[in-house]
């Protein structure tokens, strides 16, 4: 049996291939080594359905979030050693799944907006430039992360529509000590941060949450996108939930900016899936 794994900071898909070549799918955390130890990540797996599997995986192709180094990867690759010690295993960077799925053997710029953003240029093999992803504190443009810390700022200062604070302290019990607590206190503040995006799509008929989105969008463009050599000839591809739930404001702000989008998807995991069974 083949597991295939595409992980986020805030979720991971997880495919097994079976001998009968049968899929089966589940959904669990996400996992970032940059945030967690081995130890940390392997306490994490084994509360997931993988429990169950450590006798029957021979082969694991996992790519994730913060595996961009081999000291990375190789933290991820011990977490998942402590649960399948006879497996075969290989992790690679989140980026690497996003390029396989949505460009194949074709060049082009893969993108990231999930919690957290990224991107490379694909020559159709592999990848050929990339740009820093310092993550939530430094960088992240578009992603939920960043859009989401700008929103709670937004809150607590006073600069967004009232109509849009009360309903947020209303329904959401939402106050400047309760995101405090949360974004200095608690573990992930990233994804906290980020978590207030369903809010924001839901709301994205109002201008200030449509352009919440459109200025973080451009800020990507600008700080990715717009550094590779020759970008306008390129198509731009991308993946994760920010970038597929909010695709009318991302197309609009690729156009705005002349770069052309082509493909969105929500997750790569199936196109990884055929990947990997393509290899068998």
């Amino acid at each position: 049996m083949i597991l295939i794994a595409d992980s986020g900071s805030s979720k991971t898909d997880w495919r097994v291939i079976g001998k009968d070549g049968k899929i089966s799918q589940y959904r669990g955390v996400g996992f970032n080594p940059y945030y967690q130890t081995s130890e940390e990540m392997a306490t994490h797996m084994r509360h997931e359905f993988l429990m169950n599997l450590e006798n029957e995986i021979k082969e694991i192709y996992y790519y994730g979030a913060g595996c961009s180094v081999d000291s990375r990867k190789e933290e991820v690759a011990q977490a998942l050693r402590t649960i399948f010690p006879k497996a075969k295993i290989a992790v690679d960077h989140d980026l690497a799944a996003a390029a396989k799925a949505t460009c194949g053997h074709q060049e082009g710029i893969a993108c990231i907006l999930g919690t957290g953003s990224n991107s490379c240029d694909y020559d159709g093999e592999k990848i050929i430039d990339t740009r820093p992803a310092p993550g939530y504190i430094l960088g992240d443009q578009g992603g939920g992360g960043y859009v989401g810390r700008k929103f709670l700022m937004d809150f607590i200062n006073d600069e967004m529509p009232i109509a849009i604070k009360e309903e947020l302290e209303d329904k959401l019990k939402l106050n400047a000590t309760t995101i405090q607590e949360h974004v200095y206190r608690q573990p992930f503040p990233n994804r906290y941060m980020a978590s207030f995006c369903r809010f924001i799509t839901e709301h994205k008929s109002d201008p200030y949450c449509y352009m919440l989105y459109y200025n973080s969008f451009i800020d990507f463009f600008r700080v990715h996108v717009m550094k590779y050599q020759n970008y306008r000839d390129k198509q731009v591809n991308f993946v994760g939930s920010i970038a597929y739930y909010n695709s009318d404001i991302l197309r609009k702000a690729a156009s705005d900016s002349q770069i052309t989008t082509n493909i969105i998807i929500e997750s790569p995991i199936s196109g990884l899936t055929l990947y990997h069974q393509e290899q068998l």
